[in-house]
This record gives structure tokens, sequence and C-alpha cells, in this order.
């Protein structure tokens, strides 16, 4: 069974950018691309904060070009999932897809987060980068002058709808308490804005509207009483899931499920390297997660440079 210099787990910008890289370096690296080829950057409409693409760019189209542009440089992909790894000896590391087995002698892992969603059913699935998204940072932009919505109650939600004030003409914060659970800084920053309304006590029941989301429908917590809300846009703030489960008691991962890292990119593991927002839960930008990439292909280059 060949033994492969470098495999990357996930296919998203953190992965591609580290494939890329691995390519040019003539590691010819093994992509896996997971459940999710492309990443979040496929249920994003479109980019417009992408350095040297100043007309914006369809998140689909960008991730497929870099796909390409691995490939070009001798990258290989596989549409597989990485269901199960062993990386108990750092010089073989095995990697397992059903039961077809991998080793490597270096990983870079790329998997990603999850934005947490309401779980509402196949609504979300619909209107997913048409009104309903999770990254007020990437998507706030297209709702100048539209009436939003942001579910949370913690700092996230604070930041995002006190951000997006600079864009919609109304905000609504939609809170299933009778109180916010943000730090008191971000909570007087949401009480002074007045562009932001808070809904207390309200959960998201619905997504409604025919090719885009046109509005939700909101339950009382407390008396249960149905109501709808108007909006053009509605942003989760409830967090992100780390894709890092077939890592515990492989590598070190903080309480909150994100993997941990040493000179930005490294593992506990040596021959092992960490990119993106399997990590990050600070940025998770699409160039800081490419970023990441970068450097850790460049770490797994010096590392099998220096074995070798």
């Amino acid at each position: 069974m060949k033994k492969e210099k470098l495999i990357i787990i996930g296919s998203g910008p953190a992965g591609l950018t580290a494939a890329i890289y691995a390519a040019r370096a003539e590691m010819s690296p093994l992509i896996f691309e997971g459940n999710e080829p492309g990443g979040q950057l496929m249920g994003t409409t479109e980019i417009e904060n992408f350095p040297g693409v100043p007309d914006g760019t369809m998140g689909p189209g960008l991730m497929n070009r870099m796909r390409e542009q691995a490939k070009k440089f001798g990258g290989r992909t596989e549409f597989k999932r990485i269901e199960k790894v062993d990386f108990s000896d750092p010089s073989t590391l095995k990697l397992w897809s059903g039961d077809e087995e991998f080793p490597a002698e270096t990983v870079i892992v790329a998997t990603g987060a999850s934005a947490r969603w309401l779980n509402l059913g196949k609504g979300e699935e619909k209107f997913w980068g048409k009104g309903y998204t999770a990254c007020a940072t990437c998507d706030g932009a297209f709702f100048r002058d539209k009436i939003v919505g942001v579910v949370g109650g913690g700092d996230s939600a604070c930041e995002e709808a006190s951000f997006l004030t600079r864009f919609a003409s109304k905000v609504y914060l939609i809170h299933r308490r009778d109180e916010l659970r943000a730090s008191k800084a971000m909570q007087k920053r949401v009480f002074d804005n007045d562009k932001i309304e808070i809904l207390w006590d309200k959960t998201v029941t619905d997504l409604r509207g025919e090719e885009k989301l046109e509005s939700v429908e909101l339950t009382d917590t407390q008396s249960g009483k149905a109501s709808e809300l108007k909006l053009d846009g509605l942003f989760m703030a409830i967090g992100h899931n780390p894709n890092t489960e077939i890592f515990e008691g492989q590598l070190d991962r903080h309480e909150n499920k994100y993997l941990k890292v040493e000179n930005f990119v490294k593992s506990n593991v040596p021959s092992v390297f960490i990119a993106g927002d399997c990590a990050d839960w600070r940025y998770r930008q699409a160039v800081t997660a490419a970023g990441f990439g970068c450097m850790a292909a460049l770490e797994a280059e010096r590392f099998l440079a220096e074995k070798e």
C-alpha cells in the first residue's frame, strides 16, 4: 500500500490553498473533499471581499477554480469522507474512508466548521444563501437599506447585529430569553443603537418565501403564540460546530472542540498540521482560512525536507 507524502482532509479555502502550495512543491497531495466539497463557500451566492476579485465572484465558482488550480500542479482529489484516523505513530499516519486505508507521512487537517442551524427541516436548505446565512461580515453588504434579523443572544449575535446596522435600515435581534448572554459592553452597543430592536422571548419556527426569504414565523416562548415578521435576511449567530469529531483522542482540542494549534498551524502530532475554521473560531473568513492553508503546506513541506 502506497504511503502518501501528504493527505489533506477538507476542500474549503484552507484545504485547497494548502493543496495548491503543496502541489507546486511537487508533494502530489491527495485531497479528500468530504461530504461538502468546497466547504461553506458553496452556499455563498457572491463574495465581494476576497482580494484580487474587485467585481465579486460566486462562492462555488471560486472553489471550483481553486480545485482546478490545485489539480493543474499535480493535486489529486477524492470525493470521499475520512471517517477514522490513527495518529499514534507520527511516522505513519493512518486514515480510513469506509474500509479503505490511506497511510501518509504528513496530514493537513482542514475540515472547517458548520454553522448551527435552527433544525427546521428543508426550508433551511431552500433559503440558505438566499436570505438565510450565518456570516454578517461576508454577506451584510448585500442587505443595504433592507430589513434583517439576527438570531442569538451572545457576543457574536450582538456583534453581528451592530455590524449589520452599517448597511440595513432595521435590524431585529431575535432572542429566546428575556435577557442577553452577551458581555455588558456588547449589550450596551446594542441598546444604544437606534437601528436595533430586540424581540425578547421569541424563536424562529418557520422560514417563508418563494425564491428567496421574505418572512419568518416567530413563536413566543412564554405564550406559544405565533406571529409573522417580514424580513429580507436572517443571520444565524448561535455558534458554529467545528468538524473535529473524528480527531477526538488523536489531536488536542479545546473545550469548545476546536483543534489546538501552536505556532499557527502545528498540532500535538509533529507530522499533522491544522488549517482554517476547524481551529479558528474568531475570524472564520475565506481569506484567513486560505492563509492558514498556505502556512500548513509550507510547514508540511519543511517537515518532510528535514526528515529526508
